[in-house]
């Protein structure tokens, strides 16, 4: 069996020393190297069979560039994108395999999965509120994970998450409005992440959490997509591909 050669790009962060420890510790791979900041991402394209990219999103054109021009596949986990990200992604999913999520849990995969159903046949009358909590040092609320568990309810029901989101409530806000998607942001301590979708009805209530002990599982979901995507066709892809489930 070939060891895959994985590059990381943010690899002085948390993620890219997580993802090394997991790769160090692997025998199906390998670490091809890492990057930072001013680093020479074009090198360890090169040097690559896939890349993980757990950067900034100020770096992503560069990141995507230095993918295509190696001709490798990359995984894209850094959150905070904006439409023009999303741009970006699109035209080089023409030239590479590009997998880009807020989670590369497996478990909050399959989360996303049973929420999208959940709100399908549970209808509007339903009323759903995304509650996640992370450590004191995140940047962007709310999560990657709460907007990628907001988007799988949001197509459960057939509507667009920007046009039916609510987040940041304060002062006297009115009565909820119907059918929206709530998200709550709370930051504190070391938590590595917590993720509540509650489904409430009338006089009952479903509760669908995922709890992250360590951040080793984001890591190893890291390295299992990164693999996934070696020899596939340029295009799109998410974790459900890994999974099955798209």
């Amino acid at each position: 069996m070939q060891v895959a050669q994985i590059g990381i790009i943010g690899s002085a962060g948390r993620m890219g020393q997580a993802i090394a420890a997991v790769l160090e510790a692997s025998n199906a791979h390998t670490c091809a190297g890492g990057v930072d900041h001013a680093g020479d991402v074009a090198a360890l394209a090169k040097a690559s069979d896939a890349l993980v990219d757990f950067s900034a999103p100020g770096a992503l054109a560069g990141n995507l560039a230095a993918a295509r021009e190696a001709g490798v596949p990359i995984l894209i986990g850094t959150t905070g994108l904006d439409d023009s990200h999303q741009s970006a992604l699109d035209e080089a999913a023409k030239a590479i395999p590009v997998l880009q999520t807020g989670n590369t849990s497996l478990g909050v995969t399959l989360l996303a999965h049973l929420v999208e159903d959940a709100a399908s046949r549970l209808g509007p009358e339903w009323d759903i509120e995304i509650v996640e909590m992370h450590h004191r040092m995140k940047v962007d609320a709310p999560s990657g994970t709460a907007l990628l568990l907001g988007e799988a309810a949001a197509k459960g029901r057939g509507i667009d998450l920007a046009s039916n989101m609510e987040s940041g409530r304060h002062g006297h806000t009115g009565k909820r409005a119907e059918g929206a998607i709530g998200f709550a942001a709370l930051r504190g301590g070391t938590v590595a992440g917590e993720h509540m979708v509650y489904l409430a009805g009338e006089k009952e209530r479903l509760t669908l959490t995922h709890l992250a002990e360590d951040r080793s599982i984001f890591a190893q979901g890291a390295v299992k997509g990164a693999s996934w995507l070696i020899g596939k066709a340029p295009g799109r892809y998410s974790m459900k591909d890994v999974l099955g489930l798209a």
